[in-house]
């Protein structure tokens, strides 16, 4: 398909750029969900769905891709598929794209909407470790945390790499990566990327920049999040990790503003030194 403008430097080709080349694969993956019991965020015993998901995602050209998964929960059947093309890829601004870290995410949490959700995926090499959050509103208009989903997703169209254990306890994590130095990058929902890759160095790793919340959780893959399990008034925040491996742990915060819209999205990057 012929491009009809040029928009090679625009934010919304490089997000449709970066989005292409870590998404691009056949993704196998089994997926544990968490949900609540009578005393709050039950994260010791997850229930897994009974058949691998599947996520295809080609590309015929630059410009025009299929996203077709199977297996999946809210599907009907349990399958979806549409289209994917770069001059109408995420006008809603709720898609976000790091060149190692991407998702989308609920752009108001405010009580005005039933439900709200966030995908986070951290990818190396070709594996690709997603965790999922979703929210549900109560009759008091207050928003709950409802269930949280872990899977650790390998490609099939490559040499599978190798799994990840499920950690100790975040502790155990928080104990071998503080004091690692880091690099900062920001998105923020509908001002672009061109400058995303540019990120600074900040302070050592400090876990009390990721526990802030009542709801901390560490599942396979390495992948940690801490969570509001009801939000709060005011700005607040939400925290997901991935221990890509020995030497490289991904923070990402999104954060939103008093009025409970979402203000940016923040990957920190830390690894023993800053050359890695």
């Amino acid at each position: 398909m012929a491009r009809t403008t040029n928009r090679s430097n625009t934010g919304a080709d490089r997000q449709w750029d970066l989005m292409r080349a870590s998404f691009d694969g056949d993704w196998h993956g089994v997926t544990s969900w968490y949900g609540r019991d009578s005393t709050g965020m039950n994260l010791t015993r997850g229930e897994s769905d009974p058949a691998e998901s599947i996520y295809a995602i080609r590309f015929s050209d630059a410009n025009t891709g299929l996203w077709h998964g199977t297996g999946l929960r809210f599907a009907p059947g349990g399958e979806r598929r549409f289209p994917l093309f770069r001059h109408s890829y995420n006008l809603s601004n709720n898609c976000w794209h790091f060149p190692d870290t991407a998702g989308q995410s609920s752009l108001e949490m405010d009580g005005s909407v039933g439900r709200a959700g966030h995908e986070v995926n951290f990818f190396a090499g070709r594996s690709r470790s997603m965790l999922i959050a979703l929210y549900q509103r109560r009759e008091d208009q207050s928003m709950v945390l409802q269930s949280i989903a872990a899977t650790p997703f390998r490609c099939k169209r490559a040499l599978i790499d190798p799994d990840r254990p499920k950690p100790d306890s975040i502790h155990n994590i928080f104990q071998t990566i503080t004091g690692w130095p880091g690099i900062e990058q920001e998105l923020r929902p509908g001002q672009g990327s061109e400058n995303s890759a540019q990120g600074h160095s900040i302070a050592g790793f400090d876990a009390d920049s990721f526990q802030k919340y009542d709801v901390n959780g560490c599942f396979l893959d390495g992948l940690l999040c801490s969570l509001p399990g009801c939000l709060p008034q005011g700005a607040f925040d939400l925290n997901f990790g991935c221990l890509l491996n020995a030497n490289s742990f991904v923070h990402l915060i999104i954060g939103y503003d008093e009025k409970h819209q979402l203000v940016s999205w923040v990957e920190r990057r830390y690894q023993p030194t800053i050359d890695g």
